[in-house]
């Protein structure tokens, strides 16, 4: 069984998770209406990704014998004024994320709650995969600039981006 204050953290970061997914989806959108639809695939996949995160946790407080609350997902900004910025939000988000897994972990260090530390090891790895992959594309438009060109390139090379990839 979960203790309270573990489950209830674990549930705001579920809220967390989907709010990724759905910033992420909105990022998507964005680059669909501005005809990148690689940039837009690549940030689909990380929607999907996200969403599995959730899932996993809530998956975990069930086996767990706790219980899930969802709350509201707050809205996600639409619009970015460049592929680089959209980026650069992504980047400094997921490193909003591993901090919330961070604590977490100390949470659960903190509660004794060996189980919940071993489950959330996975987190930790899964977020440092997330800031590189973000952060290489955030240097990649860097070294791109303005060129249409290297957009262009860019925008098959992310449009490759496959689940799991």
């Amino acid at each position: 069984m979960i203790a309270q204050k573990m489950e209830q953290a674990l549930n705001k970061q579920i809220n967390a998770e989907l709010y990724s997914g759905y910033l992420y989806l909105a990022m998507s959108a964005h680059f669909e209406s501005t005809n990148l639809p690689g940039f837009a695939n690549w940030m689909r996949v990380q929607a999907q990704e996200e969403l599995e995160h959730a899932l996993k946790m809530y998956a975990y407080v069930n086996e767990r014998e706790g219980r899930v609350i969802l709350d509201a997902i707050e809205a996600p900004p639409s619009e970015w004024d460049s592929p680089l910025a959209a980026f650069q939000a992504a980047y400094e988000h997921e490193q909003k994320v591993t901090g919330l897994i961070n604590d977490l972990v100390s949470l659960a260090v903190d509660e004794k709650d060996h189980a919940t530390q071993i489950f959330l090891q996975w987190f930790v790895t899964e977020q440092i995969e997330e800031e590189a992959s973000a952060s290489a594309v955030v240097e990649k438009l860097k070294l791109v600039g303005d060129a249409p060109q290297g957009l262009f390139m860019m925008d098959r090379e992310l449009g490759a981006r496959t689940p799991g990839a």
